[in-house]
């Protein structure tokens, strides 16, 4: 079975609002992870969604290249 995973792009209330593949949903915070915060890559599991450390670190040090190599003399 796939995992779905997504992208914590903040919250609003209630609600915790997760980029999951391109479109941004709002989800019930009982649904997420209390530990997870804006940014991090979450993934569905156990009903609930969790924060992945491995691919929140991964997705931080690809958009510091990123960032990088555009501000680059």
């Amino acid at each position: 079975m796939k995992t779905s995973t997504g992208i914590i792009e903040g919250f609003e209330g209630a609600y915790c609002k997760i980029e999951i593949d391109g479109n941004v949903e709002a989800v019930l915070m009982a649904q997420v992870d209390s530990k997870a915060k804006r940014g991090d890559v979450v993934e569905w599991r156990g009903g609930k969604w969790t924060p992945n450390s491995v691919l929140t670190r991964k997705r931080s040090t690809e958009i510091k290249k990123l960032m990088d190599d555009v501000w680059e003399d």
